[in-house]
């Protein structure tokens, strides 16, 4: 995996979390915004090439093979139901790319 993915990169986002919602993050029912989400996904804190967010084949086994690196980073993501809800509501957007490891 590239650096500043991973562990550590898990570790700064959970931070992130703690600092601005103790608590945790919020219910998926509470549909936060799009900005609330982007602020806590773990996607935020690594680097990886766009390529591993937007996977260019068609075929689903060949597309989760290509975004292999963003989808070890959504599992780990404190905000992934959340973000895999937002990805849904707003299909024009979530049908994109890697949302909540829904590729």
């Amino acid at each position: 995996m590239p650096p500043g993915s991973g562990h550590a990169a898990r570790a700064r986002g959970q931070a992130a979390i703690q600092r601005s919602h103790p608590s945790g993050p919020g219910p998926v029912a509470g549909r936060p915004p799009w900005p609330w989400v982007i602020r806590h996904a773990l996607c935020r804190y690594v680097s990886l090439d766009p390529g591993q967010w937007f996977p260019a084949s068609a075929d689903a086994e060949s597309a989760r093979h290509e975004a292999a690196a963003a989808i070890a980073i959504c599992h780990g993501c404190p905000v992934r139901a959340q973000c895999l809800a937002m990805s849904l509501r707003h299909w024009d957007i979530g049908q994109h790319g890697v949302w909540g490891v829904s590729a």
